[in-house]
């Protein structure tokens, strides 16, 4: 492929954006019918709004919740042997990501000049570890829920209590990452990035200037006839 200016470079497949989107619909899913499980909705009113009244339903919620659990976890399950399988590791932490992360936000506000970047930013990747493993807290604790729940066995208080704690830990740690996650955007120069997570491709000149790592790699990739 010959890359100009025009050109749109593919950097999402389409199991990257099954993903991400089946991952955002389950998350959302959950917390919604997450906070169904408190007296929220009904203490403020919420179930009177036009439609919302099962919002106040616990059983609605509950199965609604596990519901969301069940497709979160085929998600991740997925997403982790995909992968692995693949050896696809570009959106993992490296060493000195936090530096570079840093760089990237003072070039940021400053305007300066951001250090050269791979496929991922560097805070891309630690967002990713963030989100990920907040959600695979939820996961763990939300099955020893279940069981508990489900199957009538004897499980100790301590663990009972501890997977409750962590699990609502985690609710707000993943809430408080998607939401950076989101903010991310109120960065112009991000805002280049979101046409990839629906099409999957992004432009050629956006990439070649802010992620001149990963173009270069590309090229070479081209040069010798290889596929993206």
């Amino acid at each position: 492929m010959s890359m100009n200016k025009k050109e749109k470079i593919k950097r999402h497949s389409f199991s990257n954006r099954f993903v991400h989107w089946f991952a955002a619909l389950s998350i959302f899913t959950l917390i919604i019918s997450g906070i169904g499980q408190l007296p929220f909705y009904k203490r403020y009113n919420v179930t009177k709004l036009p439609y919302s009244e099962w919002l106040g339903d616990y059983f609605s919620t509950l199965y609604l919740h596990y519901l969301g659990a069940i497709l979160l976890l085929f998600v991740v399950v997925y997403h982790i042997v995909f992968h692995v399988l693949r050896r696809e590791y570009d959106i993992v932490p490296r060493r000195g990501d936090l530096k570079e992360s840093y760089q990237i936000i003072k070039a940021m506000i400053t305007r300066g000049k951001e250090p050269p970047s791979d496929k991922y930013l560097a805070e891309q990747r630690l967002a990713y570890v963030f989100i990920g493993l907040s959600i695979l807290v939820l996961v763990v604790t939300g099955i020893i829920k279940i069981i508990k729940n489900m199957s009538g066995l004897n499980i100790p208080f301590e663990v009972i209590a501890w997977s409750t704690h962590l699990h609502n830990l985690a609710t707000v740690t993943l809430i408080v990452g998607i939401l950076g996650h989101l903010a991310a955007f109120i960065v112009k120069e991000n805002r280049h990035l979101i046409p990839g997570m629906f099409s999957g491709y992004v432009d050629a000149d956006y990439i070649k200037k802010r992620h001149s790592i990963w173009y270069s790699k590309l090229l070479k990739k081209d040069k010798n006839g290889l596929s993206d």
